[in-house]
């Protein structure tokens, strides 16, 4: 089980900086642990959870690796999971 978090650096709502959480192993793995972090299922983007920063020590305590931005996103297109939005 590899549930990765980067930093919260995102500026996003609330006035809050979010993180990434992703799985370099399933998208079943990523759905499991946010259930685990009580993380709604509306924070899902295609192939991440968006989280606030006040998430972010719990899920290294529950056992997620927390990495830099960058190794997160080699990791996750090393896996196979990433899905790049669409353009219309």
């Amino acid at each position: 089980m590899t549930v990765l978090i980067d930093p919260p650096m995102w500026p996003g709502p609330r006035g809050l900086l979010w993180s990434h959480l992703v799985s370099d192993t399933s998208l079943e793995e990523l759905h499991a642990f946010a259930v685990r972090l009580e993380v709604p299922p509306r924070a899902f983007d295609r192939d991440h959870y968006d989280v606030p920063e006040t998430v972010h020590a719990r899920a290294v305590a529950l056992g997620a690796e927390a990495v830099t931005s960058r190794e997160l996103l080699r990791r996750l297109i090393a896996s196979g999971l990433r899905r790049r939005r669409v353009r219309r």
